[in-house]
């Protein structure tokens, strides 16, 4: 009977990561299969079984934190975060609390409760991510400041290296997908061509 050959997922949405964390276990014998954002991973996991999950924190789609938490509800396979600073600071931001500059954020028809983790626009509750919703409080509580896609990065993760900073420009665009009426034509997250993003400044 021929052995089974360790098959592990890899999520991460950068190819060079991908690459580079691909090419040393298949050379080892280990079967990779490859996902590139949240609910690909959770698709790939729910398809066959694997023997570990090798699992980014910054992931567009579904942040690598809450598909972590959906494949343990299903499994007890071994899962390894790649981005650990993230996940430590998270937990630290979780068992802050709550400080005079987390009050509600209110702008325009959008509401921002930081201590609560919460968005409403228009009157209506909006689910964001992990990551969607550090952006925009980052953005949020320095209105019309210009923040470069490496600031977002350091900001989030703790550090910019090994990122593409084009992640940053997705997870804006589910932002605007899920806040502005119309996501190419902004009322809230505008882009500063060449630079980065920038929030509406609360006297427009």
């Amino acid at each position: 009977m021929l052995e089974h050959t360790p098959r592990i997922l890899l999520v991460d949405d950068e190819q060079s990561i991908q690459t580079l964390l691909s090419f040393p276990l298949r050379k080892d014998g280990y079967e990779v299969v490859q996902a590139t954002d949240g609910r690909e991973a959770l698709a790939r996991f729910g398809e066959t079984a694997f023997d570990l999950v090798v699992l980014d924190v910054m992931l567009p789609r579904m942040d690598g934190l809450e598909v972590c938490r959906r494949m343990r509800a299903r499994s007890s396979v071994p899962i390894i975060m790649l981005t650990a600073k993230a996940a430590l600071r998270r937990a630290s931001m979780a068992r802050r609390e709550p400080s005079a500059d987390e009050e509600p954020l209110e702008v325009h028809e959008l509401r921002i409760d930081p201590a609560k983790r919460a968005v409403e626009v228009r009157g209506a509750m909006v689910q964001t991510t992990y990551v969607e919703f550090e952006i925009l409080v980052a953005l949020a509580t320095s209105p019309g400041r210009v923040w470069t896609r490496d600031m977002l990065l350091t900001r989030i993760w703790g550090d910019s290296a090994y990122r593409d900073p084009r992640t940053i420009d997705v997870h804006i665009r589910h932002l605007r997908e899920k806040l502005e009426r119309d996501a190419k034509d902004p009322e809230y997250l505008f882009t500063v061509r060449g630079v980065g993003y920038r929030f509406r400044d609360t006297e427009s």
